[in-house]
This record gives structure tokens, sequence and C-alpha cells, in this order.
């Protein structure tokens, strides 16, 4: 039975992850000012907009923040969160339940900008075409991060730049969202 468990787990896990990664993109993108223009940006801003229009009439954005996508891609977390506890037949608290969301959300989009910038950094050591979708979406997304260490980690022929970077999320993965998630396990599970 358990193996069926994990199963249902693990679709229920890629249904949501997906739709946070739509949310998150879309907030990188408006975010870093990605072209508006660019197909991927089209796709993203085209599949999101349904969901996010009604919810930007009350909600607007704060600078170049869109707090409907932050706050949609909590609720899906949160709602995640809440189906999977609910297949296991426990009861989370209520408390628990939205820090274990927030921190769910704080440490995808932690994992998600250190898979962007990885793939950035591949893609740069290849001889790919600049004007390609994908790479101008990735350039756009990573640029703000990089910016500070462009140029000032290059030894040689090499920029460790993005190392540092990715080095910088994974340690605010261990030492800010892995704390948060314990915290907010104790708190669900505590009755």
């Amino acid at each position: 039975m358990s193996y069926l468990l994990n199963a249902l787990g693990l679709l229920i896990e890629l249904a949501f992850n997906a739709a946070v990664t739509l949310l998150l993109l879309r907030v990188l993108a408006e975010a870093c000012r990605a072209d508006f223009h660019n197909p991927l940006s089209q796709f993203v801003y085209r599949y999101t907009n349904p969901v996010l229009a009604p919810v930007r009439r009350v909600i607007p954005n704060w600078r170049r923040i869109n707090l409907a996508a932050l706050l949609l891609a909590w609720l899906a977390m949160l709602l995640k969160r809440w189906v999977l506890f609910a297949v296991t037949g426990m009861m989370p608290g209520v408390a628990g339940l939205l820090v274990l969301s927030l921190a769910e959300l704080l440490d995808f989009a932690l994992m998600f900008y250190l898979i962007l910038v990885f793939a950035w950094s591949l893609l740069s050591m290849f001889a790919v075409d600049q004007r390609h979708p994908v790479l101008r979406l990735l350039d756009a997304i990573v640029a703000p991060l990089m910016r500070p260490l462009r140029g000032r980690l290059v030894v040689g022929m090499i920029d460790f730049a993005p190392m540092a970077v990715m080095i910088a999320l994974l340690l605010a993965r261990m030492l800010i969202a892995a704390p948060l998630l314990d915290l907010g396990m104790r708190l669900a599970l505590a009755r």
C-alpha cells in the first residue's frame, strides 16, 4: 500500500511543482524585465495570466515584484502540503502548515535559481546562438545575481562567479530554508 501512496505523492508533487515553476518564472521574468517578445516569456504569460488576472486586481505589484504570483505560488505549496498530509491520513496544525509551505516555497525558489544558474553557466561553455529564446530568458533571469561578481572571480580564462553564486544559493538552502522546513514540520506535527 505504501508503494501506491509513494506514487500518488510523486504525482501530486509533480503537478503542484509544475504550477509553482510557471508562477516563479513569471515573477522572475517580470522582476528582471525579461524580453516580453521571447516565445518562452509568451508561453509563461499565456498560461499564468488567466489565474493571475483576477488576483492582480486585488493585489498590485510592488515595484517590479508580482505579489499576486508569489501569493498563488505560496497557496499552491500550501495546498500541495495539505493534500500530501491528507493522503497519509494526517491532519497538520494550521500554523505549521503555513510555515512549512512558506519554507517549501523558499527552498523551491532557491533550488530553482540554482538550476537556472547551473544551466546558464553550462550553456555559456558551448557555442550556442545568443539569440536563442532559452538563453535570452536564462540570461535575463540570472544576470542580476551574476552582476555583482562579474569579472571579479576570473582566474586565467575561467570565471568562477557562477560557482560562487551556486555555493551562496546552497548555503541559503542549508542555513535558511532547512531550519524553516524543520520548524514548520515540528509545528505541523505537534498536536
